[in-house]
């Protein structure tokens, strides 16, 4: 008798998110079938995209072996950005560091004329991130939004305790959120019951927070998966949107990737391939080897 290895077909569908606008758009999720389940009945229209990280100011603590690939771009964020693109992003990633209370609170109207600059001078979509102070984040986002209107940028992170002003600013000037929850299903799911009140769900993004390997990467794991898994087996409204794994900054501060090239790379690369086997839609990096690497492993162009 000849053997048929058993299909299985599943009732969710993760949600098609659009980033970007006209040439610059890019669609994440759609898939109906688990992460690399290419044998089940189903399909996943979009492949796993991945951004780089850049930041708004210079950063003071990165080791040297990360700053190399941007030491000539690394003062000028704009510069940066556009370098990024040399090596085939699908997306770039900007964080409003210096926003940040405790780092220079740097006001933000200055911050959404830079997030401007940056989204303009680049080809691909553009993603921000706040300093996740959740109280100058209100300020900061709702004025990114403003000043960007219409240009369908990623923000976030809307948290619990500012989705209300946040949400509300990135809806009414066309861009697609972040819903940032601290690895808990319970908590993630909260959010986006709240958020959906106003809130489209097919503009929505769950990112559960993602960490190193060696230091919770586990906990980031298993989240990731149970997420997809729920969404797409069983049909659950809240868990059907596309997943961003936003993982450079804390696989670069460990003590390993400090020390050592080799490690650091190891150290994202093995990070971002097993939240990309998780589930994960959206990769966010800082090394641009480990991107390189990424793309050889899983036969992407």
């Amino acid at each position: 008798m000849e053997y048929r290895a058993p299909v299985e077909a599943y009732a969710g569908v993760v949600r098609e998110v659009t980033i970007g606008k006209g040439a610059k758009s890019l669609k994440i999720g759609g898939e109906n079938i688990l992460p690399l389940h290419f044998f089940d009945q189903g399909s996943s229209p979009n492949p796993v995209r991945f951004a780089l990280e850049v930041l708004d100011m210079k950063p003071e603590d990165w080791p040297d072996h990360l700053v190399e690939p941007f030491r000539d771009v690394i003062s000028d964020t704009v510069s940066w950005a556009k370098k990024c693109q040399s090596f085939s992003v699908d997306a770039v990633s900007l964080f409003l560091t210096s926003t940040d209370p405790a780092v220079k609170d740097a006001p933000a109207d200055k911050a959404a004329a830079l997030t401007k600059q940056v989204a303009e001078a680049i080809s691909v979509p553009l993603i921000v991130y706040g300093s996740g102070d959740e109280k100058k984040d209100v300020q900061v986002l709702c004025k990114v939004a403003e000043v960007c209107d219409g240009m369908n940028l990623l923000i976030g992170p809307v948290l619990k305790e500012n989705y209300e002003p946040v949400g509300r600013a990135i809806l009414d000037h066309g861009h697609t959120a972040i819903a940032q929850t601290p690895l808990d299903i319970n908590l993630l799911k909260e959010l986006n019951v709240k958020l959906s009140k106003f809130f489209p769900l097919e503009r929505i993004v769950i990112d559960p927070l993602s960490s190193a390997l060696g230091y919770g990467m586990e906990y980031s794991f298993s989240l990731i998966e149970r997420v997809k898994q729920i969404g797409v087996m069983t049909k659950d409204s809240m868990t059907m949107m596309p997943i961003i794994a936003n993982l450079g900054e804390e696989c670069w501060k460990t003590k390993q990737a400090k020390e050592s090239r080799e490690q650091g790379l190891l150290w994202e690369g093995v990070t971002a391939l097993s939240l990309l086997l998780a589930g994960a839609n959206l990769i966010v990096l800082r090394h641009p080897d480990t991107l390189k690497l990424l793309k050889e492993t899983i036969g992407a162009r």
